[in-house]
């Protein structure tokens, strides 16, 4: 039995492996059918896969939050309309190349919606890229000073769901502001973006800060854009 194990192991089947050792300890090797206990294996390594990569889909977005739609507390008077949740889960917003716009006041529970969003995402196969805003800019600043910029776009453009965090924290000078223009011109009507700002959509100009480059980025993602205007208050723990 441990050298069936082992080779299962060797043969990347870990699946396979952990179903021939319950199989095993129950005493069920001797009583299933050669299709029946083939069924169940192949069965057990789809399941181990599947879980495997939605796993590491979830570990490469590196979300800030970890939160799932099933955690959210839905409700109207908050901002957080319970059947655009359920329309978001379905993922069609991202196969439409649909924005999502989340903004309200700090700490009643943007990121934690936005999280929740891309958890779901990464549970139904989409590859998810969660950022800080100003981390994102140092990023590219740093693949320019390195020579890979181009790498780095290449890299935004391919993932299926791009979450922007706190938006609006600085406003974009210079070089950011044509940067976050191709970021969501390589995006429009393709990829979907979720955007998260403690600012109302209003004030995005005045990030943005060159009026041209605003104009364009803001038509490509305000009009079709899904919205949640959170309020309330602070939904973090005081200490």
């Amino acid at each position: 039995m441990e050298e069936i194990i082992k080779e299962l192991h060797l043969l990347k089947l870990p699946g396979m492996a952990g179903c021939w050792t319950s199989l095993d300890e129950t005493h069920q090797l001797d009583k299933l059918s050669l299709r029946d206990g083939l069924e169940l294996l192949v069965q057990a390594e789809n399941e181990t896969r599947h879980s495997n990569r939605i796993a590491k889909l979830i570990k490469d977005a590196r979300f800030r939050d970890k939160s799932c739609i099933e955690e959210l507390d839905m409700d109207n008077a908050r901002g957080i309309d319970p059947g655009a949740v359920a329309r978001l889960g379905t993922c069609e917003y991202i196969k439409n190349g649909i924005p999502v716009l989340i903004t309200g006041a700090c700490g009643c529970g943007k990121s934690f919606l936005a999280a929740a969003l891309g958890d779901k995402a990464c549970r139904m196969g989409y590859h998810v890229c969660y950022y800080n805003m100003q981390k994102l800019l140092d990023a590219i600043k740093l693949a320019r000073m390195e020579g890979h910029e181009m790498r780095f776009f290449d890299k935004l453009i391919k993932c299926d769901l791009l979450i922007l965090d706190d938006f609006g924290m600085k406003k974009l000078e210079g070089q950011q502001q044509n940067d976050f223009e191709q970021i969501i011109d390589d995006r429009y009507n393709r990829k979907s973006i979720i955007i998260v700002s403690q600012l109302p959509i209003s004030d995005w100009y005045d990030v943005i800060n060159n009026e041209l480059i605003a104009e364009a980025c803001l038509d490509r993602i305000v009009h079709k854009a899904v919205r949640f205007e959170l309020k309330g208050d602070s939904l973090r723990k005081k200490y």
